[in-house]
């Protein structure tokens, strides 16, 4: 399955809570042969030896690849990341990954990461993804502009009135557990998925669609689905106008399938495309022609 199969994808009935409203999305096609875990054990994540801001090392124990993904956060070492892309690591190895840093105000260690609950905000998200584009076509490097992402952590943090010496990105979880509509809104989408057969979600506020994340498979996405929603609600919107719309989803979703993209070798395992237009960017890990994760943020909202 590469990332045309996005073409002819379907969604269901979307989800609406807080704000937000998550379309299921499903799509044909076999997952990898080989089984990917979801990191939750048998992964050490660490500093790397030279212990600089872009990078981190992954070590997989694990008798299958491990796939940490695009967006999600650890917290820990000298600063708290965020991953660039999305990584499979082979069996057994070791592999220098491409991170941003959410924390500006601590470099100091506290020993190894550990994985985050909630996945960074689709802001953060998208500004990272966008200069990694940027830079892989001009320089075939992974890196982001950490200034624009410690720009928008600032952004993110001012609009949910959060204030931390550090500047991290972690002290936005605590806008979910003080505001009671979004702390019942993640119980009830946490508890609602995914849905048997889903591999993806679209995320609408109201009529406009802003984001996407498909996965291998459904158990992949099960695995990260409390991170994504907790991502997703720390973005719920102030006002919502329009109804969502599931024509507008696969809209969506084809012009992300049909938009050019340059390709890279993965960190690990697999083919990275990085895709960019003046609508959306995104990115996409392709093993053995499966999709492993894809992410797609629209621009104009």
């Amino acid at each position: 399955m590469s990332l045309l199969a996005l073409e002819t994808a379907a969604v269901g009935a979307p989800i609406t809570r807080g704000g937000i409203s998550l379309f299921p999305v499903y799509v044909a096609g076999a997952a990898p042969d080989v089984r990917i875990r979801d990191g939750a054990a048998g992964v050490v994540i660490a500093e790397a030896d030279d212990a600089t801001v872009p990078t981190i090392t992954v070590t997989n124990t694990n008798p299958d690849p491990v796939m940490l993904v695009e967006g999600e956060t650890v917290r820990g070492g000298n600063q708290d990341r965020t991953l660039n892309v999305t990584i499979l690591v082979p069996a057994g190895t070791a592999v220098a990954c491409p991170v941003s840093c959410v924390e500006r105000g601590r470099w100091g260690g506290i020993g190894e990461f550990g994985r985050s609950r909630t996945y960074a905000p689709r802001r953060v998200r998208r500004a990272k993804s966008a200069s990694v584009a940027r830079n892989v076509d001009a320089r075939g490097v992974k890196q982001s502009d950490q200034s624009l992402v410690w720009r928008m952590i600032d952004h993110e943090l001012a609009r949910l009135s959060v204030s931390d010496p550090a500047s991290a990105l972690r002290a936005a979880d605590a806008a979910i557990e003080r505001d009671d509509r979004a702390a019942a809104a993640e119980r009830d989408l946490v508890g609602r998925g995914p849905l048997p057969g889903q591999r993806g979600v679209v995320v609408a506020h109201g009529r406009r669609v802003v984001a996407a994340d498909v996965f291998a498979d459904t158990d992949l996405l099960a695995a990260h689905w409390e991170a994504l929603v907790r991502g997703y609600l720390l973005d719920r919107p102030e006002r919502v106008e329009g109804r969502p719309s599931a024509t507008a989803v696969l809209r969506f979703l084809r012009r992300f399938a049909g938009t050019p993209a340059r390709s890279a070798p993965g960190v690990g395992l697999g083919t990275e495309y990085h895709a960019r237009s003046d609508r959306l960017v995104g990115q996409a890990l392709v093993w053995d022609d499966a999709l492993v994760h894809a992410s797609a943020f629209a621009l104009a909202a």
